[in-house]
């Protein structure tokens, strides 16, 4: 049987229990391999119970030094029990300097303490009992999760300014450098608003009329690297060159978001062949009206695509490509049956192949091929390839190359672009 005998306000602070007659300090800590809290149970004293009960700051101090245990003990161990025991005599019964000492040798939580109101200045001279005058029952997390963020700059050495913060804290990342950037005006101090404004709209002006594209090949929503990149390039340099004194965690947190706004833009649009029409076949070599186009893949996957369709025949194509390209699965065709030719794109390689028709073979022969291939500079060589075939057949692809026959030629053209 086991009843609460003392509980504080925040449910997280260690309860008091009492059970066969037994005093235990009982706390949430950890995850078991489910993700749930595991719960760690150790006895305790009523000298202890005593303490607890009248003094908020050992009792969070307490809490501080057993927390390192629980999380020893991962998702499944045992508490270190004479650990646990051990820590109370010293932390909740000696005299402040005794406290201080021992908290200079032991592992502690810090930002149990500092969420709870700890001075974080008296913290870092190690003066902890003199840092828990001010503590509060309830807790404020961001309070530690900002310590925890300018803790792990400091390791990086590096130092915000007023305006870098403003400008970290606008883009929603002074806490998390991982986060996706979003605009937050409401997070920054008003004074400082303005200034904030200011280097957003330098950001702006640099990557007006920019954008980044789609990028079929990693999937229907992946978007151009080269483009995030360039963007990424332009508006870091337009920043740095407008606001010499910004740190370089701001300057990236700006660049951030311009991309990633520029990416949902993208991602959010349907799918197109970049502002191009398809119009009708070149005219050269009889080529006077559209064709209906084959779309295969490596997995057996087919689509057509029919004069008169509602979508351009490339927007068609790319979509086709999102919606089945994966690791295993890099190569793509487009063939006009009609004509006898096609294209096959290649993207493990950076590669396109295209082949046309030479011989019908009639009468039971097979027929002949001629296939030249060509590399291919990223997803916008790619579109354009792809673009150029659609209006003109092979033919309007003869200004893109140089074309090699030669697979071994090709070969060796292809190794020493990938060397450089």
């Amino acid at each position: 049987m086991r009843d609460i005998v003392f509980t504080r306000e925040s449910g997280w602070i260690p309860k008091v229990a009492s059970e066969d007659g037994e005093l235990k300090l009982m706390l949430g800590a950890g995850a078991d391999a489910n993700h749930e809290p595991r719960t760690f149970i150790f006895p305790i004293g009523e000298a202890h119970l005593a303490v607890i009960r009248k003094d908020l700051a050992r009792h969070l101090l307490l809490w501080s030094a057993v927390l390192p245990l629980c999380d020893a003990a991962g998702t499944r161990g045992r508490l270190d029990e004479n650990a646990a025991v051990a820590l109370l005599d010293p932390i909740l019964l000696s005299a402040p300097a005794d406290v201080d000492a021992l908290f200079g040798r032991i592992r502690w939580d810090r930002g149990r303490l500092i969420a709870h109101g700890a001075d974080i200045d008296l913290l870092q001279r190690g003066q902890v009992c003199a840092a828990m005058r001010a503590a509060t029952e309830t807790s404020n997390g961001k309070r530690a999760q900002e310590y925890h963020a300018e803790h792990r700059r400091a390791e990086r050495g590096v130092v915000l300014g007023p305006l870098d913060a403003a400008v970290l804290k606008y883009t929603g990342q002074y806490l998390h450098g991982a986060t996706t950037p979003r605009r937050m005006p409401e997070a920054v101090a008003p004074a400082l608003l303005p200034e904030v404004m200011r280097v957003i709209a330098t950001a702006e002006q640099a990557c007006a009329g920019t954008r980044i594209s789609r990028d079929p090949r990693r999937g229907k929503r992946a978007t151009d690297k080269r483009d995030w990149d360039r963007m990424a390039t332009t508006v870091d340099a337009a920043v740095r060159r407008a606001h010499p004194a910004l740190a370089e965690d701001a300057v990236r947190t700006v660049s951030f978001l311009m991309c990633s706004e520029a990416a949902d833009r993208s991602r959010n649009t349907p799918m197109n062949d970049d502002g191009g029409t398809d119009g009708d076949r070149a005219t050269s070599g009889g080529r006077g009206r559209k064709p209906t186009l084959t779309y295969t893949d490596d997995k057996g996957h087919e689509k057509k695509w029919f004069p008169g369709s509602p979508r351009t025949a490339t927007a068609e194509f790319w979509e086709f490509v999102g919606e089945h390209s994966a690791a295993d699965n890099e190569v793509f065709t487009i063939e006009d049956e009609e004509r006898g030719e096609g294209i096959q794109l290649h993207f493990y390689a950076d590669s396109l192949a295209r082949v046309t028709t030479v011989n019908e073979g009639e009468g039971g022969a097979e027929p002949e091929y001629r296939v030249e291939y060509s590399l291919v500079d990223g997803i916008g060589g790619y579109r354009n390839l792809v673009s150029a075939f659609v209006r003109g057949g092979c033919v309007a692809l003869e200004q893109h190359g140089p074309w090699m026959s030669d697979v071994a030629e090709f070969e060796r053209a292809r190794r020493r672009r990938d060397a450089q």
